[in-house]
């Protein structure tokens, strides 16, 4: 694996505090091993870049509220007008949230699982009822894209795109099916906080989370970086597109910095009537399991409107090389 590049000298670790920096360089993106939309592997370069040690938690993301006031999109009412026909109770404010089966049941129909929640929202994760209060280290959910950029620019940073999020994620490991390697539990070590069992109603908690865990819960990866694979899915600032888009203008280069999809391309092709886009996300999550969703992985990827937070999508920061965070 190629290696280049370096921190500005001037940029010293307590200039950038939480944060990480990862090397620029080229690395195999993506995989032909698991899911169609994560071929093919490509050799691509990125720059170096900072990036946080772990997803953004309710804590920081409370800071973020209570000195701008923002409001999150959960926290909003749903403009009609993007969504034609819907029920007019889905269009409070609210978000999705994971409801366990009582048993066995359909794994091509995620709506047996979801359950769109009134009230539902960063402070009450789990729905109205519930509260952020005693989950101060674990990482914030409900954020639409533009709730996590929102946070991101307050903080002087950026969303990180896919390729700086799978190279960060990769830990310096060249083409492992996970972010430690190729053994899912390593001498009998669970390595994450994925769902254990059949999903979605048989859990065994072998790694001890049936919801969000804290962060840095698991060990980090070769990078130094916690939670890159499972807990929550994370945002990334690119467009989604079935697979990892080609270059034909160059086909004897490493792309570098590359970015995904085309905005129009991104629209989820099974709703023509719905025209919202998407942005991919990476990384899994706590309801990640072998025998549905086997994404908790750096090449793994998932489409996500970007107007739609769930009780499962968190993010975390980047700072690219050369610009400073404020203070």
């Amino acid at each position: 694996m190629a290696v280049s590049g370096a921190p500005d000298p001037a940029a010293t670790q307590a200039q950038f505090p939480g944060m990480t920096w990862i090397p620029g360089g080229s690395f195999l993106m993506g995989s032909n091993s698991f899911y169609p939309e994560e071929r093919p592997v490509r050799r691509v370069e990125v720059d170096g870049f900072w990036i946080d040690r772990t997803p953004v938690t309710n804590e920081e993301f409370a800071a973020f509220v209570k000195q701008t006031a923002y409001v999150t999109v959960a926290e909003r009412p749903l403009n009609p007008d993007a969504y034609p026909g819907a029920n007019p109770e889905m269009l409070e404010p609210g978000s999705l949230v994971f409801q366990r089966t009582e048993g066995p049941v359909p794994l091509d129909n995620w709506m047996l699982w979801w359950r769109w929640t009134p009230g539902a929202c960063w402070r009450h994760p789990k729905g109205p009822r519930s509260h952020v209060r005693d989950l101060k280290g674990h990482p914030v959910v409900h954020v639409a894209y533009e709730d996590a950029e929102a946070y991101a620019r307050w903080a002087g940073k950026e969303i990180p795109s896919e390729a700086e999020w799978e190279r960060a994620a990769r830990g310096g490991l060249e083409g492992a099916a996970f972010t430690w390697g190729d053994v899912p539990v390593p001498d009998g070590r669970v390595m994450a906080n994925t769902w254990e069992g059949r999903f979605p109603w048989e859990n065994t908690l072998a790694d001890g989370y049936f919801w969000t865990s804290p962060v840095g819960s698991f060990p980090a990866n070769g990078y130094g970086l916690y939670d890159m694979a499972g807990n929550v899915w994370e945002w990334t600032c690119d467009w989604f597109a079935a697979s990892h888009p080609e270059d034909p203008s160059k086909p004897c280069c490493t792309p570098k910095n590359p970015r995904g999809g085309l905005l129009e391309a991104s629209y989820d092709a099974c709703q023509p009537r719905v025209k919202i886009p998407r942005k991919v996300l990476k990384g899994g999550s706590h309801l990640c399991a072998p025998n549905y969703c086997l994404r908790y992985r750096p090449a793994a990827r998932s489409p996500q409107m970007v107007d739609t937070g769930m009780s499962h999508i968190g993010f975390r920061c980047v700072v690219r090389s050369g610009a400073s965070p404020q203070p």
